[in-house]
């Protein structure tokens, strides 16, 4: 293994593994596959990059922290070249963490300074420019972000958000010196290195930004980002005779389909809306499941129902009524009850047969995953193709393989969800 990715969340793990198996021509990208969770035993052989997907950007600092460690030491332990510490282009955090304090930890253990900190993923339309965080034409601040139930965020200044969260001081590398080619970038940032800073915030506004940051950092043992960071890696290593720029094969999925989605984002309400207009949905009762009258069962049963209607249950709402429900039943508890009801879906769809999973939503997405690959007793989910930006198709198991889609709330088209299920089945326009 080459690149190995420690992501914070599993939609966001998709996400990197999208762009390192895409990479860029001519040279192509790796052949990547996602762990959901640190493996038992060794990856396999053929896998070039390979990303370890955690639940650690909601955690307590200390444990998001020994997860990324033992992450860290799993992937070294596979030959890794290079770690990236993966978190949302957004910049999701608090000020106590957990973004710099794991960069910081990581950064230690690999006796590494002058390390970037670029969450830009201009495709989806983030943005870094004098350090601070756009959405499209919006500050971060003024995005949506600010009402996030979990993570508010409120300053867009990358530089003066992550001082709130390390030790050290935090450089900056403007906009200008990326402009300036890929010397000048590693130029700026070992001086802001030997001005002592660990990490560094890397202004970026494009593709081609990216592109020269990821030359500028061809040897650094790390580099922290959103997936956009990744985006020049492979062409580090196919231009060095590492890897060869193949991509693993796709076989299209087929069999009964399922949606699920806990996002309460505003584009995956908008998609949940647009779904609704031509298909089945089941709107999840939050106060029924914490009663018990709602459960895995009553979902599969909805699905079993509507085969082959691309049916979809959901739990998503404004940030009012979200709000609301936190403050009658708590947070964490909604937010874990309703995790092991996705999960027990889940388990009880795969039992009953079905082959395609579509779910949205960070957290469900990783109840979701590990369930599955928990089931299947297969930690390796290989990625296959794109989607929408960021949301590649996982496909897990060597015999009657499962399909599975796991997109990031503000993720994907209006349409995402029925296009998620063709592309699964092997149809690239399903219009």
């Amino acid at each position: 293994m080459l690149i190995g990715v420690i992501a914070d969340d599993f939609t966001g793990a998709s996400d990197i593994a999208n762009t390192l198996a895409k990479g860029v021509a001519p040279e192509g990208g790796l052949l990547t596959a996602q762990f959901p969770g640190i493996p038992d035993g060794p990856a396999p052989e053929e896998v070039e990059a390979g990303v370890v997907s955690l639940k650690s950007r909601s955690a307590a600092v200390e444990e998001a922290i020994s997860d990324s460690l033992a992450a860290l030491n799993w992937l070294i332990a596979q030959g890794c070249q290079q770690i990236l510490f993966k978190y949302c282009s957004t910049f999701d955090s608090t000020s106590d963490g957990n973004i710099g304090p794991v960069a910081e930890a990581l950064a230690e253990a690999l006796d590494a300074r002058g390390v970037v900190v670029c969450p830009a993923f201009p495709t989806t339309g983030r943005t870094i420019y004098q350090g601070h965080l756009f959405v499209f034409d919006k500050l971060l601040s003024e995005s949506g972000m600010q009402t996030h139930p979990l993570t508010p965020m409120t300053d867009p200044d990358i530089r003066r958000f992550l001082a709130l969260q390390c030790r050290g001081a935090v450089g900056h590398v403007s906009m200008s010196e990326v402009r300036g080619g890929p010397l000048r970038v590693a130029a700026s940032l070992a001086a802001e290195a030997d001005k002592g800073a660990t990490l560094c915030v890397v202004d970026a506004i494009s593709d081609g930004d990216l592109l020269t940051i990821g030359a500028a950092i061809a040897d650094a043992p790390l580099v922290t980002g959103g997936s956009g960071i990744a985006l020049g890696l492979p062409r580090n290593f196919v231009r060095r005779g590492a890897a060869t720029g193949g991509a693993s094969a796709f076989q299209p999925v087929s069999g009964p389909e399922a949606i699920l989605a806990g996002s309460c984002s505003g584009a995956t309400r908008g998609q949940i809306d647009l779904h609704a207009k031509s298909h089945p949905v089941y709107p999840i009762d939050v106060p029924a499941v914490m009663s018990g009258e709602v459960t895995a069962a009553t979902l599969a049963g909805f699905m079993a129902d509507h085969v082959g209607q691309a049916p979809l249950a959901y739990s998503s709402g404004s940030p009012e009524q979200v709000a609301a429900l936190q403050d009658r039943f708590g947070r964490e508890t909604v937010s874990a009850r309703l995790d092991a009801l996705f999960a027990d879906t889940a388990r009880d769809l795969l039992c009953r047969g079905y082959r395609r999973i579509v779910v949205a939503g960070g957290e469900t997405s990783g109840a979701v995953a590990q369930a599955v690959a928990g089931a299947l007793g297969s930690p390796t989910m290989l990625i296959g193709p794109e989607i929408d930006p960021g949301v590649p198709v996982l496909t897990l198991g060597a015999e009657a393989p499962i399909a599975l889609a796991l997109k990031s709330g503000n993720f994907g088209a209006p349409d995402f969800f029925a296009k998620a299920l063709a592309v699964m089945g092997g149809i690239r326009d399903h219009a």
